[in-house]
């Protein structure tokens, strides 16, 4: 006597060696003997053999029909035995009761389990739901297997339009369009970036990389939403100076501007004039509630996405020929370059010029100054400030640049919307010149002035500290060892950073006499200082690829094949001729720092913005000009 019994969900058959009542010795057609339970037996049967009764089941069961089968059953439950003699119009074989439950158990969307070997029919309305759903699924690994096709075909599919920015930045796995370009990706060996350029869905590398950074940090578009214009609500007096601001040739939010006025038998008065938002834009307003959402002004070669408004950043810039609010700082200075007086003050500054790098850098410079070539206009008053600048410096006992350290300046001529046609320069310049120190210095006074207030003040305030070599954001006033000031606070930039727009706030309250908006130990602080360092480091990293981007194509247009790179870090990473361009180099032999070598362009690809150099050889020691230490890592 053999048996037919369910065994971990799967159909099995043995010949009985044993017979308990409640349990049975069987062997398998193996030759393995195990013990069962009685009621796990479906079927009890002596012929065809056990290893024939599946096969021949299985092979009936391929031409019973789901849909007959159903038609035929009441709505009640039913033991498939009983339902096999019904069906075959006979007492069934064991072959034929076999395959009647093999196709019961192959259809559940038709037939409901209700215990072994006993079933109940779907209700009409349920079987009809699930039929609908294979249907779909159906219809669906059909439009998955279009889609592969015509991706490999480099063919972009029409359901792929209005999802692209999902389908490259944060693909739904759930939807078919991922699954057919996953598939596609797999079969290819592309990435989904490479596949979907190829279909013609990415107008450019640099749109791809500009789309992805827009769609994680503005969702909702970099426009800005309708609000009120600020005004000031007080009079302000009016500062008896001429400003004049140093910035590059791009900036538009200028923050900063000095001013110089003799004092007779004393030395000199020196200006530090920050302008005052802070003064027009209230906390808990529509125009803050902007400013905190984005931060910080967003930079990238050929562009920028400003923190605040057009209309209100020409409010408030210090344009020139303009009289503007400011939050100003007074350092009386002696002909020794001590300072010996300081005061602060909030009032309306006239702004007489808007001096630019490229038009200073020839006039003032090192050899200008060693020479006294100095004729020009603001020419003594840049002179005396670079004295003052040198002797704060003296003061701190820290360079405010790094020496051998350059800036880039990247010119994009052409239209943004066709990247791809656009010609970049990039130029360098030295950072520690006089115009870099005179800039930085005074500006370190300006902070760590007003950090100094702040927190004599017991105001709640955002300050920058560093410790041990790390530099991070605090709500105590601590020192900046790479400074070598007590504490710095950063303020002299509110156009463009929300924590010194912030900071503005809280100094402006402590100069009238108020309250500060922000309490100290405050969650609304904490939560602006925790969301600006992730926001600013997000941002400087997009500027990073960005720049990384543009050089690349530097590269392309210069149509070489070689290279030369000088070695500036550990494990051969590279400087890559005249840019802020770092790569690392594998196939060179171990390099010492400093070392020059020449590389052969193999590839350069703008989608993953990775450059496949190799090495050729190693040139004599880098200049003492050259840039050698940018990074270390």
């Amino acid at each position: 006597m053999h048996v037919l019994f369910e065994e971990d969900g799967v159909f099995r058959t043995a010949t009985i060696v044993t017979d308990n009542d409640t349990s049975l010795q069987v062997e398998t057609a193996s030759g393995k003997r195990s013990k069962i339970k009685s009621a796990s037996v479906l079927l009890r049967y002596r012929e065809p053999s056990p290893i024939q009764l599946l096969d021949q089941a299985e092979a009936m069961a391929a031409g019973i029909e789901h849909d007959f089968l159903w038609e035929c059953l009441g709505d009640d439950e039913f033991s498939f035995a009983d339902f096999a003699d019904e069906y075959f119009g006979h007492v069934a074989t064991a072959v034929e009761a076999a395959a009647l439950l093999l196709a019961l158990h192959a259809a559940p969307m038709y037939f409901h389990r209700k215990g072994k070997g006993r079933f109940r029919k779907a209700p009409a309305d349920i079987l009809q739901a699930a039929l609908a759903g294979l249907e779909r699924k159906r219809q669906q690994a059909l439009s998955i297997e279009r889609m592969i096709g015509e991706l490999k075909a480099y063919s972009l599919p029409v359901e792929f339009a209005p999802i692209l920015g999902q389908l490259l930045y944060k693909p739904d796995r759930n939807r078919s369009e991922t699954k057919a370009l996953e598939a596609a990706c797999s079969e290819t060996g592309m990435s989904a970036a490479h596949l979907l350029a190829r279909c013609g869905a990415i107008p450019s590398a640099y749109d791809y990389h500009l789309q992805r950074f827009l769609l994680e940090q503005f969702p909702q578009g970099v426009g800005f939403p309708e609000c009120p214009p600020p005004t000031l609500s007080f009079a302000l007096p009016r500062a008896d100076v001429q400003a004049f601001s140093i910035d590059d040739a791009t900036t538009t939010e200028i923050d900063d501007a000095f001013s110089l006025q003799a004092l007779p038998g004393v030395g000199w008065r020196v200006g530090v004039h920050i302008a005052a938002p802070a003064l027009g834009i209230a906390p808990g307003s529509g125009l803050d509630h902007i400013a905190r959402a984005r931060l910080s002004t967003v930079y990238m070669p050929g562009s920028k996405i400003t923190m605040l408004p057009e209309a209100v950043v020409d409010r408030f810039t210090l344009s020139s020929g303009r009289e503007v609010a400011a939050v100003s700082l007074y350092l009386t200075v002696t002909p020794e370059f001590e300072m010996v007086a300081r005061e602060s003050r909030l009032e309306v500054v006239p702004v007489l010029a808007n001096l630019r790098h490229h038009d200073l850098e020839p006039l003032f410079n090192e050899q200008t100054l060693a020479a006294g070539l100095l004729d020009f206009r603001f020419g003594p008053e840049l002179q005396t400030l670079w004295q003052l600048a040198n002797a704060c410096e003296g003061r701190r006992g820290k360079p405010s640049a790094t020496q051998g350290h350059h800036d880039y300046n990247f010119r994009i001529e052409g239209d943004l919307a066709d990247a791809e046609a656009c010609r970049v320069e990039i130029s360098a310049r030295q950072r520690g010149s006089p115009l870099d120190k005179l800039v930085a210095e005074l500006m370190i006074v300006a902070n760590s002035t007003w950090g100094e207030l702040l927190a004599t003040k017991g105001a709640a305030a955002v300050y920058r500290v560093q410790g041990a070599g790390k530099v991070r954001m605090s709500t105590v006033p601590q020192a900046h060892e790479g400074l070598g000031v007590k504490q710095y606070a950063w303020v002299s930039s509110p156009l463009r950073r929300y924590v010194d727009l912030l900071n503005q706030w809280q100094l402006i309250a402590c100069l009238k006499g108020d309250t500060p908006p922000f309490a100290p130990r405050s969650d609304a602080l904490f939560a602006a200082v925790r969301d600006f360092e992730l926001t600013y480091a997000a941002y400087a990293e997009f500027q990073r690829s960005m720049e990384r981007y543009w050089c690349l194509r530097w590269l392309r247009q210069q149509e070489a094949d070689t290279l030369e790179a000088i070695i500036v870090g550990r494990d051969n990473l590279a400087k890559i001729g005249p840019l802020p361009l770092l790569q690392r180099v594998p196939s060179a032999p171990e390099l010492k720092i400093g070392q020059r070598i020449r590389l052969r362009i193999e590839a350069i690809d703008y989608l993953s913005l990775a450059l496949s150099c190799r090495y050729l050889e190693t040139l004599a020691a880098a200049t003492a000009d050259e840039e050698v230490l940018e990074v270390v890592a």
